[in-house]
């Protein structure tokens, strides 16, 4: 169980100990070593001592002299970094990346195992720079960050999000490359940049994107491979939510993929190449998700080697589909914890990430599963257009709005399970009540 506390009783000290205060500091230095040694202290305790920078701890654990040595000369040695032609912007082409990045790795041994494992994972999105139109837009975004904070919490995940244009012309979609060139460019620990939407929301909490199936693959996407490479649609692919390898190739990727946004005299002419190319697309100019298809079409021997086109596993969903589903689909998740107390154990939301590997066996055997009676991994509200309200005519604003606090509200009570309350309604935004000890047995 995870019941019990430790007290500690500190006494205060009169500071007219006069004569006998050596003696006195003496047997409490004595007691606290001997304590601390017969009792130690869990990893994950602060004391006032902690609060101070171990350099023993950032350079992997050796004696304190070597290491502090070591981070000097880490300091002093030049690195890529240092090169004056070497630039964050996507029209600044990098060479020798990988070579770059391993170098780098090897000179901070603390942050290369997990890179080297594939398991450093930085989450990159952004809005726009200006306040929304949307009246309520800010409120949503605001909303929507919270939710990707939340999650990368918990599952110990960092997180970027600009709201700048890198590259002044890339604006709306074409954003995103310049930010998650730049990125892959200031975090050379990381393996992974997942880009993320601003308008997608994580809808399961105990989602984790199973890396090893990508394991010899440089970006992932959703998509359809018939889609993209048989009949080519600009719906074949989703490019507001995927994952790119830190590593040359995608530098190069996306480098390719930028030669087609509006910071290029050939804009127009793009637009009109990826429409008699494309015959369904839907957006008049040259827009990221058809260049994508486009690219990966024209140039598959380039690149589709290294593409994963997910269909089959989650990575994010279309919203219409998904929200109608919500009440259902937390029916199926109560009725499993009624039948398995540890599902539905209270626990503190850092062991989070243990609990929710207890559920997907479950749920398996439930027959619940992606798009079947299973949490969706990500509700993507593609079209809604929450900060300009510029949204598809094919929705209203009410059904946007509406059912975007339903998934938020949704997505939250995952997280607010750990503190002990939920919302009672999904579309109620300002309730939440306690949740009962043991529910919902």
């Amino acid at each position: 169980g995870e019941s019990g506390q430790i007290k500690q009783v500190i006494e205060p000290i009169s500071t007219t100990l006069g004569s006998a205060a050596p003696s006195i500091l003496a047997l409490l230095t004595i007691w606290s070593l001997q304590s601390s040694s017969n009792q130690p202290l869990p990893r994950t305790s602060t004391s006032l001592a902690d609060t101070k920078p171990n350099i023993t701890s950032v350079l992997g654990g050796v004696p304190p002299e070597a290491a502090e040595e070591a981070l000097c000369d880490n300091l002093r040695r030049h690195s890529f970094y240092d090169d004056p032609s070497f630039g964050y912007s996507i029209e600044e082409h990098i060479e020798n990346w990988d070579e770059k990045r391993r170098e780098w790795l090897r000179r901070h041994p603390q942050l290369s195992a997990a890179a080297a494992g594939g398991g450093r994972i930085l989450v990159v999105t952004g809005s726009q720079p200006a306040p929304c139109k949307n009246p309520i837009g800010d409120h949503l975004l605001l909303r929507l960050f919270k939710n990707k904070v939340d999650y990368c919490r918990i599952h110990g995940y960092e997180i970027f999000y600009n709201n700048l244009l890198l590259q002044p012309k890339m604006g709306s979609f074409w954003a995103k490359i310049p930010v998650v060139r730049a990125a892959m460019v200031a975090h050379p620990e990381t393996e992974w940049i997942w880009w993320v939407d601003s308008d997608a929301v994580f809808t399961d909490m105990d989602f984790k994107p199973p890396l090893e199936r990508y394991k010899d693959y440089n970006l992932v996407v959703g998509g359809s491979p018939d889609l993209v490479y048989k009949n080519p649609s600009w719906l074949g692919l989703n490019a507001g939510v995927f994952y790119i390898r830190n590593c040359q190739w995608s530098l190069d990727f996306l480098e390719e993929w930028a030669k087609m946004g509006p910071q290029t005299p050939d804009y127009q002419k793009w637009g009109q190449t990826l429409a008699s190319t494309i015959k369904d697309k839907g957006y008049p100019g040259a827009d990221d998700q058809t260049a994508m298809v486009y690219l990966l079409l024209k140039q598959k021997d380039t690149w589709g080697e290294k593409v994963f086109l997910e269909h089959k596993h989650c990575i994010q969903g279309y919203w219409k589909g998904l929200v109608g589903t919500f009440n259902d689909v937390t029916r199926n998740y109560v009725e499993l914890e009624k039948g398995d107390r540890r599902l539905r154990r209270r626990h503190a939301e850092k062991v989070s990430e243990n609990y929710g590997a207890l559920w997907e066996p479950r749920l398996e055997a439930a027959g619940y599963r992606k798009d079947a009676g299973k949490r969706p991994c990500i509700t993507h509200f593609t079209g809604c257009q929450p900060c300009s309200g510029n949204h598809n005519a094919m929705y209203t604003a009410e059904d946007c709005w509406k059912e975007m606090e339903r998934a938020l509200n949704f997505a939250d009570n995952q997280v607010l399970r750990n503190y002990g309350f939920m919302h009672p309604d999904l579309l109620d935004l300002g309730t939440v009540k306690p949740v009962p000890f043991d529910f919902p047995a």
